[in-house]
């Protein structure tokens, strides 16, 4: 029998690019954040709220990963902030290597906050390091509570969960205490904030921690 060994090299590969990003992105003292999500979870939606809330002189830019079109690059581009898209053809995640390239097309002395909005995939975005600093997660309500124990990896390695369209909790069976406990069993750490991109809801805790985050990566690059 022969055994073909093909996960090790890739992800190596992909290892040593998110090395040369995170160092890039320290150097500049830019936070990244990758920003992860199934299908349908308001992920895009969560981006604009974030968009209109954030703090005023705070600059941002987005990656926008996606199999197919620009779609969502164009709602981000309509509100006014710089925006590469990266279209995967078929892969079902960004990797580093697809990050690297992408960061010519921005003036990165320009830059404060840089967020990465990976493909729809609650699986496969969460094998690949891209350089970030942190990882956040949105889960929507409508989707049920029992996802973190189907799909663990994805909130072991994050830092937060955003659980989207809470306006929605009465019309679904998403029981919120079960969905915290097992968050909080698979990870401990991870920072919760219950939204509603569509009504704004909970979004003030989300762009305080936001905000915090930029701010202790500037004067990281500055000691």
């Amino acid at each position: 029998m022969v055994k073909v060994r093909l996960a090790t090299p890739v992800l190596q590969d992909n290892d040593e690019a998110a090395r040369e990003n995170r160092e890039l992105f320290r150097e500049r003292g830019i936070f990244v954040l990758n920003l992860m999500s199934s299908p349908g979870s308001g992920k895009t939606t969560t981006l604009e709220r974030t968009i209109e809330r954030l703090p005023e002189g705070l600059r941002l830019a987005v990656i926008e990963g996606d199999i197919y079109t620009t779609r969502d690059a164009d709602r981000i581009e309509a509100r006014g902030v710089p925006v590469v898209q990266i279209n995967t053809a078929g892969a079902c995640h960004l990797d580093a290597r697809m990050i690297k390239p992408a960061l010519g097309d921005f003036d990165l002395g320009a830059i404060d906050l840089l967020i990465i909005e990976n493909v729809g995939n609650l699986v496969c975005p969460a094998e690949f390091d891209l350089g970030e600093d942190a990882r956040a997660v949105v889960l929507s309500v409508t989707e049920g509570d029992d996802k973190p124990m189907k799909y663990p990896l994805i909130f072991r390695l994050a830092r937060v969960a955003l659980v989207n369209k809470v306006d929605l909790l009465p019309y679904t069976d998403c029981d919120m205490e079960q969905l915290g406990r097992d968050m909080a069993l698979i990870n401990p750490e991870l920072e919760v904030f219950p939204v509603s991109a569509r009504t704004g809801q909970g979004f003030t805790l989300w762009m305080d921690w936001l905000a915090e985050q930029v701010r202790n990566k500037q004067a990281a690059s500055q000691r």
